[in-house]
């Protein structure tokens, strides 16, 4: 079947499986399996796109290019699945939908929200499965991706159960140092980051190289997957920054301020501190808009030194 057509009836099944949820969710004004049906839709897309790329002529049990990439991916989003629904049912619910679940248009959009963004992270996955381009042997461009495609999965479960087990110890010390929290600051963010970059080139040769335009269309798995951690402001890096370390400044100012300055907002690396600031504004994105501000007060940079608050 055309890599296309698998991809639109992939968003197709998609948005039924959310519509549906999102029906059912509303009628009950619940939404404990938001997460949950999020987790399950992208192991229904690795599922279908496997079996639709299967035939007598190229089986997909026979093609190590396409079992690497989905064993990575269900793995991924297995853990994403658990994770989240071990979280909710931790917090005892969701409180983003606390006061949209009863506004039928609002919250639809979350579930409309889900569906996009099972589409678009999928799109490396999908377009490797329903390949029909024989490659058997990696190059060293794709072993080097689907190592990172892993080592990022597996640094994103490794921060989520460190993060996890802190907190259940009682959140000693204020905020979390222990494990890969000691060389970044968002080390999951990161790995999240990370895999799907590397899926996307990973998929590259699966198609007819650079001129495949849906190749390059499936960029927005990574792309998207930055813009909703790096710039939306009700969760990832901005949610967990800016007035959200209001905490630490007040509990213990001088360590945070040290520990801020001298660890990686992403990157897991040692030596951050003696980065130029230039660096960690641009190729760190350690950016000026999410440092702690408060009104009229002092700002903490991530150089430790204090300036004037607007």
């Amino acid at each position: 079947m055309n890599q296309i057509i698998v991809l639109g009836i992939s968003a197709g099944i998609t948005l039924a499986i959310q519509l549906i949820g999102f029906l059912v969710a509303y009628a009950f004004q619940t939404e404990v399996f938001y997460d949950i049906l999020g987790g399950l839709n992208y192991l229904a897309l690795a599922i279908f796109s496997a079996v639709v790329g299967d035939s007598s002529v190229d089986p997909w049990s026979s093609d190590s290019r396409k079992i690497a990439c989905v064993s990575i991916f269900a793995a991924s989003r297995s853990w994403l699945l658990i994770f989240l629904a071990w979280r909710a049912y931790d917090r005892g619910g969701d409180s983003r939908f606390d006061e949209v679940k009863s506004k039928f248009f609002e919250f639809s959009a979350f579930w409309i929200g889900q569906a996009f963004w099972v589409v678009l992270i999928s799109m490396p996955m999908i377009f490797v499965n329903s390949s029909s381009v024989d490659k058997p042997n990696f190059s060293v461009v794709d072993w080097i991706s689907i190592i990172l495609f892993g080592l990022a999965v597996l640094l994103a479960i490794v921060a989520d159960i460190q993060k996890a087990a802190w907190v259940k110890r009682g959140r000693k010390g204020t905020f979390c140092r222990d494990g890969v929290w000691a060389y970044s600051r968002h080390p999951n963010y990161f790995g999240e980051i990370l895999q799907w970059w590397a899926c996307w080139v990973f998929a590259f040769s699966s198609g007819e190289g650079f001129s495949d335009v849906q190749w390059w269309f499936s960029i927005l798995s990574p792309l998207f997957t930055m813009n909703i951690l790096l710039n939306t402001k009700a969760t990832g890096i901005p949610q967990a920054n800016g007035a959200s370390l209001k905490r630490y400044y007040n509990k213990c100012p001088e360590e945070y301020a040290e520990y801020r300055a001298s660890t990686s907002i992403l990157i897991p690396m040692i030596g951050y501190k003696n980065v130029p600031m230039f660096l960690k504004r641009t190729l760190f994105l350690d950016l000026e808009r999410w440092e702690y501000r408060p009104k009229g007060g002092i700002v903490e940079t991530v150089t430790g030194e204090d300036t004037i608050g607007v």
